[in-house]
């Protein structure tokens, strides 16, 4: 789906406040609300916004300690009980098959070093996994949910 300077900014306004009404969205970007209403509507059945979400910050729920663990699996590609694993643990907030060093990256989000230790163990016991590197956050430096809807051109 192409998107036209209006929808630009409709998703823009959207990224900034999920939770805004038509009405505000409408007045901001000088707009019906009957034409803002049918862009979104398009735009959420071309799957271009798949969802509306809340953004929980995990240090206010207990999660502090936040992590990057990339894995190397064997090569008999059998990664059925590494993906059990994956989906059931809630601290593992995204994973992700990759070329490089390493065949997977997880990005976590744990209370402490010892409910860390505890995951690193989990994934270690899987049989097909070769070996594991684990990296600590210590300061987030930019984190965006979602791409801008029209890229900075330089």
């Amino acid at each position: 789906m192409t998107i036209d300077v209006i929808d630009a900014k409709i998703l823009e306004v959207l990224q900034e406040n999920a939770r805004i009404s038509f009405k505000e969205l409408s007045q901001k970007i000088n707009l019906s609300l009957s034409a803002v209403s049918d862009r979104l509507k398009k735009m959420e059945s071309s799957g271009l916004i798949s969802q509306y979400t809340a953004i929980l910050d995990p240090s206010l729920l207990g999660r502090e300690l936040k992590a990057y663990m990339m894995i190397n699996v064997d090569s008999s590609g059998d990664i059925e009980e590494l993906s059990k694993v994956i989906s059931e643990s809630d601290e593992i907030l995204e994973a992700y098959f990759v070329a490089g060093d390493f065949d997977y990256i997880l990005k976590i989000a744990t209370r402490n070093t010892n409910t860390l230790a505890d995951l690193v163990n989990r994934i270690k016991s899987v049989r097909t996994v070769q070996r594991t590197e684990t990296t600590i956050t210590l300061t987030e430096l930019k984190q965006k949910f979602s791409v801008p809807p029209i890229p900075n051109k330089f």
